[in-house]
């Protein structure tokens, strides 16, 4: 038996071992695509090199990183600004950048979290799974906070290269990638803003249902209320902002009005400002919107000017 198990080790060891710098390879010129994954490479790329290291952070979903301008904060604040939301994922994951953050980054002044109706959701599929192709080998904290989605499996994490085999479209993207030291540049500091005019979301959501009601994720809300009071504890400033939203999608939830007092409540309960636009001039003008839930960037950088505007006369924040 101990022959045998010599023996598998002597054929096993260099199948793990090539198929590790095999791994290497094709996680190192993967993460260079600025396109792949929704574009989230570059974001992720910097929170795990310790390059993002800003006074001020921008957590949220698509509705932080198509919505709010960093350079416009940084020009007008004088403060150093990076937007690190994430398309299509809810606070689970959202906690997940930030908790990478603070390991490899210095700490934040200022946070300013884009809260909406889907926040405190969880959603089942791991939307978008490309993004943590590159990252995920042997990285607990990646693993403990996407292993509960239907998505990838515990080999996945722990053997190279099983997981790319989920992936048809990688080999073409990896040897793309090789052939160039830097893909072109789609966001600026996290945020890409999109020139879009208004499309068909909403009237096919309006045809599949009367109304939309949210189910909030109970860990999610315990996890949210510790990280505002870690944050807290760390002496990081945090605003809550709801951007504006377009009327009839907001009158679509059914339960909207009891999720934005959930808000107002962990506001109180924390003493941190939380700026709500969903009563804003703009919610009702489709002209800044692509769809009910997403500002174009004409409506993103009026917002973002608008939100600066509010900053502005914090007290709390002049300090910063």
């Amino acid at each position: 038996m101990r022959k045998f198990i010599i023996q598998l080790l002597l054929f096993l060891t260099p199948i793990i071992f090539i198929a590790y710098f095999v791994d290497v390879f094709i996680s190192k010129n993967l993460k260079k695509s600025n396109t792949y994954a929704e574009g989230e490479y570059s974001t992720w790329n910097d929170i795990i090199d310790g390059k993002i290291n800003s006074d001020i952070v921008i957590y949220g979903s698509s509705r932080a990183w198509t919505q709010i301008n960093p350079t416009m904060l940084s020009n007008e604040l004088n403060l150093s600004t990076y937007n690190l939301g994430i398309d299509g994922h809810n606070f689970w994951l959202q906690h997940l950048r930030h908790s990478l953050l603070l390991e490899n980054n210095t700490r934040p002044k200022l946070i300013i979290h884009s809260v909406d109706i889907f926040t405190l959701m969880k959603r089942k599929d791991l939307y978008d799974f490309e993004q943590f192709l590159p990252y995920m080998l042997w990285n607990n904290k990646i693993r403990a906070k996407t292993i509960s989605y239907n998505g990838f499996d515990l080999i996945d994490y722990v053997i190279p290269l099983i997981r790319y085999s989920k992936c048809r479209d990688v080999k073409k993207n990896v040897f793309s990638m090789f052939k160039i030291d830097k893909d072109k540049e789609v966001r600026i500091k996290g945020y890409q803003g999109q020139d879009w005019k208004w499309n068909s979301d909403f009237d096919k959501a309006k045809k599949k249902m009367k109304n939309y009601d949210i189910k909030l994720d109970n860990a999610s809300v315990l996890l949210f209320d510790k990280y505002l009071r870690e944050c807290k504890d760390k002496k990081i400033e945090i605003v809550l902002v709801y951007t504006p939203e377009y009327i009839e999608g907001q009158k679509f939830v059914k339960n909207r009005d009891s999720i934005i007092l959930l808000y107002r409540n962990f506001s109180k309960k924390y003493n941190i400002p939380f700026y709500d636009y969903s009563n804003d001039s703009m919610s009702i003008k489709k002209i800044y919107f692509y769809n009910a839930e997403h500002l174009n960037k004409k409506g993103s950088e009026l917002f973002t000017q608008k939100l600066i505007d509010t900053l502005k006369t914090n007290k709390n924040l002049k300090s910063i």
